[in-house]
């Protein structure tokens, strides 16, 4: 069975910084898309970046300078490095997998977390 857990969410002022990770178990970690996506409150899942099995990385554009994606394969881990968080940061972030590429489209991810809330608020 393939298990994803993000975790390190948590209260943040604005403009403060945070370092999510995931861990997964259960797949073949190395070869497989590795991706972080959002669900804003009252919004659909929004693709922020992920990261192929080559090591590459893709971000979303609104993502661009503040998000940095890397990946541990010897543990089995996927960090989500933000800083200069906002309120619009506000959400659930989930860390989702895949083989093959990585893809923008929530539904092309077929492992899903359940999530780490993470609220950005003075």
């Amino acid at each position: 069975e393939v298990q994803l857990q993000a975790f390190g969410g948590g209260l943040v002022q604005p403009g403060g910084s945070l370092r999510l990770s995931c861990v997964g178990s259960g797949l073949s970690f190395s070869g497989a898309a590795m991706s972080w996506l959002r669900q804003i409150p009252g919004k659909g899942f929004e693709w922020i970046s992920d990261t192929d099995s080559n090591g590459g990385t893709r971000l979303a554009t609104f993502a661009r300078g503040r998000f940095i994606i890397s990946r541990d394969n010897a543990k089995n881990m996927v960090y989500l490095q933000i800083s200069n968080l906002g309120p619009a940061d506000t959400a659930v972030y989930h860390c989702a997998a895949t083989y093959g590429l990585g893809s923008i489209r929530p539904s092309d991810y077929n492992y899903w977390g359940p999530g780490t809330q993470v609220t950005v608020s003075s």
